[in-house]
């Protein structure tokens, strides 16, 4: 079994984490990310760490093949809005509530395909990890899916920054939100607020 400085499910193109995955130079990380394109950059944007392992899936509650939506990587460019690469989500609708006057996003910018969705456990075991000291979670809505599933028995943690602005839907928080603030609570989590977007559990 090992032990991980740091995994991020929804790691995006990397560029954002590069100064995270410096912190955690002499342990292993795992970065996580469903949208092709997104990946080839992530590998690219951190092929200068050597400690770094990669997963091309999503994580979700269940295994599964199932569809997943992303904005189109040429549409990105026609929207004006780089940001628009990372609201990928198993629901169509999530992306298109993103739209406003200045985010034109319409059915034709969204592409889809079936995706390999594998549980949180099922990733413990396929990369052997025994602790992580920081998982991160940005996953447009999947956290509470993602979070509820953790049995922290089998692995632990200690700390956890997740986004929290759509946790119960697009741009909303409440009921599942408070259901897993009270489960981090009773395995002994201090709970933050960070931001308007995100939250930290930290033991």
């Amino acid at each position: 079994m090992i032990n991980f400085g740091l995994v991020v499910i929804g790691a995006h193109t990397g560029e954002f984490l590069l100064d995270e995955i410096k912190k955690f130079s002499d342990k292993n990380c795992l970065l996580i990310e469903p949208v092709q394109y997104n990946f080839n950059k992530l590998k690219l944007n951190t092929s200068s760490f050597h400690n770094v392992m990669y997963c091309n899936k999503a994580i979700s509650d269940i295994n599964e093949i199932n569809k997943f939506y992303y904005v189109k990587e040429e549409s990105v460019r026609k929207l004006g809005k780089d940001w628009a690469t990372g609201i990928g989500s198993f629901k169509k609708k999530h992306i298109l509530d993103h739209r406003y006057k200045r985010f034109r996003v319409e059915d034709s910018d969204i592409e889809v395909r079936d995706v390999e969705f594998i549980t949180f456990d099922d990733l413990i075991k396929k990369y052997l990890i025994k602790s992580i000291d920081k998982l991160q979670i940005d996953v447009e809505g999947s956290e509470y899916k993602i979070m509820k599933s953790i049995d922290f028995n089998k692995v632990k943690i200690e700390k956890i920054f997740f986004e929290c602005k759509h946790f119960d839907d697009t741009f909303t928080e409440g009921e599942k939100l408070e259901e897993i603030k009270n489960i981090l609570s009773s395995n002994g989590y201090r709970l933050k607020r960070v931001d308007k977007e995100n939250m930290i559990a930290e033991k």
